[in-house]
C-alpha cells in the first residue's frame, strides 16, 4: 500500500500510488471523559450525588456552522459573508462531518446528558439521534458512509490502568452490526475514511498505556481496509488527526515532508477532494483566535475565511463535504444568537451507575452543606471571584463573598451556616500570601428576593505565614486541616478553633 500526502507537526507531505492522505502532528489534547465498569454486583454501587467541574464547559456554546466555497480562491469578488448554522442551538453542538452536498449533518451533541451521535438534515427542524455503543457516555468524531456509522467511544474496560478506553466501532443505521475495528488492546482516535470507504486512518495510541503526555499526545497514524481492520499498516509516527484526499500518483516514499513554515500552528486539517487544498484551523502569534484557513499545498498560500467572518470568535475542526462546495466549523454561537443562552447553576450528567447522580456546576470547587441542600462553590478567579452559594436542585444561588479571590471550600459538618476557603492568589508558591477564612451567616438570609447575603469574615491565618490553602474541617466543627508554606515547603498543619494554634502534622 502507498500513501500520499499527509500532515505532520504542522501539516505535511507524503506522496503515493493512489491517495493522499493528511494528518497533523503533534495531536492537540484530548480529554477522555471518565468511565466505570459495568460489572458491579448491587453492594457495589454508591449512592448520592457527585458536583463536579468540567473546566470552561458551561462557557462553550458550540454550534456547527457552514459557508460555500467558491470555485477560484483568487477571485477578488469573493464574499464570505453568508455563514450558516448547521443545528439548532441546544447544549453543545460539535466535531461534525457532512454527509452529502445537501448540508446533510452527522456531529456530537450533548444534549441528552452525555455526547451522543446526532444527524440534522435541511429542512428538518428536529435532530435524530443515531445508534452509537451501548453502555457509553463518550461518541466522538462520527461520520456516515455507506449506510454505516463510524465513531469512537469508550466503553470497554482496558486491560490495565492508565491506559484509554477509546476506540473505532462502526454500526448500521439501523443499529445492528456493530463492530469493534480497533483490535483489542489498542487505543484509537480521530478517524478519516477515504472516499470510497475502503480505507480508514486513525491515530492510534498503539498498545501503549499512557506514558503522561498532556499537551501533546505521542499518536502514530495508522491505515487499513475496512475489510479486514487486522491489516493496521503505520504511515507516520507521531502524527495525528488524519484526513483523506485522493487523487493523483506522486510517488512511492513514506517519508514525512513539512510543508508549512515553523512559527505557525496548523491544526485539525480537513482535505479538499482536489487534492491540492486543505482547509486548517490556524494559530498565528499576531491573532488572538484561533481561525479556519484554506490552504493551497501547490501555491504554498493561505486563504483566510472565518476571520473575515466572525474575527473575534474562535473557530475549531474544520471539515468539508464529499464534493468540496461546503466548509464546515463549529464555534461559539454568540449570545444574541438563537438557542440555549443562559448558563445553568447545575446541569445534569448522565451518571454511568445507577442510584449515583452527577452535576455540572458552573464554578469549581463544590462543597455540600451538612443537610445537602446547598453548595458553596466559586465562580471564578478573575472578575467575578469570591464564594457563591447554591441551592442543590440550581434553582436559586446567592453571593457570600466578592471582590476578592478566593478557592477551595469546606462547609462545615457541624454548622449549616459556616464555609471555610482560602483568600489569596491561586496555585501560587509558598511565599505568596493565602489566608484560610470562617465565613458565617444566617440561613434564614437566603430568601428568594436577595441576591447578596450579608456575613461575617473571620481570618484564621496572619499574613506572615505564607501560603496557607485547601481547609477541611472536621466532622465535629472544632479543627481544620490544611496546606502551608510557612516552612518553606507545603506541608499539612492542623488549627484548632479553640486558641487559633496550627500544628504540623507532615
Amino acid at each position: 500500500m502507498a500513501i500520499g500526502q499527509s500532515w505532520c507537526s504542522v501539516p505535511i507531505s507524503l506522496s503515493s500510488r493512489a491517495f493522499h492522505l493528511y494528518c497533523r502532528r503533534f495531536l492537540k489534547k484530548k480529554t477522555l471523559l471518565p468511565h466505570y465498569p459495568s460489572h458491579f454486583t448491587s453492594m457495589d454501587h454508591p449512592k448520592g450525588t457527585i458536583v463536579f467541574t468540567t473546566v470552561g464547559r458551561p462557557h462553550y456554546g458550540f454550534d456547527v456552522f457552514s459557508v460555500s466555497l467558491p470555485p477560484n480562491l483568487d477571485d477578488p469578488s469573493n464574499k464570505w459573508d453568508s455563514e450558516r448554522r448547521l443545528t439548532d442551538g441546544t447544549s453543545v453542538n460539535f466535531n461534525g462531518q457532512f454527509v452529502d452536498e445537501d448540508q446533510t449533518l452527522v456531529y456530537v451533541s450533548e444534549r441528552s446528558g452525555s455526547s451522543r451521535i446526532y444527524l440534522s438534515r435541511t429542512g428538518i427542524a428536529r435532530a435524530e439521534q443515531l445508534p452509537s455503543a451501548p453502555g457509553s457516555l463518550f461518541h466522538d468524531r462520527p461520520i456516515l458512509k455507506n449506510q454505516r456509522i463510524y465513531f469512537i467511544p469508550a466503553h470497554e474496560p482496558a486491560e490495565e490502568p492508565f491506559k484509554s478506553w477509546s476506540a473505532l466501532y462502526s454500526t448500521g443505521l439501523d443499529g445492528k452490526n456493530t463492530v469493534r475495528l480497533t483490535p483489542y488492546g489498542s487505543v484509537d482516535y480521530s478517524p478519516a475514511i477515504s472516499q470510497t470507504g475502503k480505507l480508514l486512518a486513525v491515530a492510534s495510541y498503539g498498545s501503549r498505556p499512557w506514558a503522561g503526555d498532556f499537551h501533546e499526545l505521542k499518536t502514530d497514524i495508522i491505515v487499513f481496509p475496512e475489510s479486514d481492520p487486522t491489516k493496521r499498516v503505520m504511515v507516520c509516527e507521531h502524527a495525528g488527526w488524519p484526513t483523506w484526499s485522493d487523487f493523483g500518483v506522486t510517488g512511492n516514499s513514506y517519508a514525512p515532508r513539512r510543508v508549512t513554515s515553523s512559527g505557525l500552528h496548523s491544526l485539525t486539517p480537513a482535505a479538499m477532494h482536489n487534492g491540492e487544498q486543505i482547509a486548517v484551523a490556524t494559530r498565528r502569534r499576531d491573532k488572538d483566535y484561533r481561525h479556519i484557513e484554506i490552504f493551497d499545498a501547490e501555491s504554498k498560500k493561505f486563504y483566510p475565511v472565518t476571520e473575515l467572518i466572525n474575527p473575534s470568535f474562535h473557530h475549531y475542526n474544520p471539515f468539508v463535504s464529499p464534493g468540496s462546495g461546503c466548509l464546515g466549523y463549529h464555534r461559539f454561537r454568540g449570545e444574541s444568537a438563537a438557542g440555549e443562552s443562559r448558563i445553568p447553576h447545575l446541569d445534569a450528567v448522565l451518571s454511568p451507575i445507577d442510584g449515583l447522580r452527577m452535576l455540572r456546576l458552573a464554578g469549581s470547587f463544590p462543597s455540600f452543606s451538612p443537610a445537602g441542600d446547598l453548595i458553596a462553590f466559586n465562580p471564578d478567579f478573575d472578575s467575578n471571584s469570591g464564594v457563591k452559594i447554591v441551592k442543590s436542585d440550581g434553582s436559586k444561588r446567592w453571593t457570600l463573598l466578592e471582590g476578592r479571590t478566593a478557592f477551595y471550600n469546606s462547609w462545615s459538618p457541624a454548622e449549616n451556616n459556616v464555609v471555610y476557603t482560602s483568600i489569596g492568589p491561586i496555585f501560587q508558591s509558598v511565599k505568596a500570601t493565602v489566608q484560610i477564612a470562617r465565613i458565617s451567616f444566617d440561613l434564614a438570609n437566603l430568601r428568594d428576593d436577595r441576591e447578596d447575603i450579608p456575613v461575617d469574615v473571620k481570618i484564621l491565618t496572619r499574613e506572615d505565614t505564607g501560603n496557607n490553602a485547601f481547609p477541611s474541617c472536621s466532622p465535629d466543627g472544632k479543627f481544620v486541616v490544611f496546606r502551608s508554606g510557612r516552612s518553606g515547603h507545603k506541608n499539612l498543619y492542623i488549627l484548632w478553633m479553640g486558641n487559633l494554634k496550627a500544628v504540623s502534622v507532615s
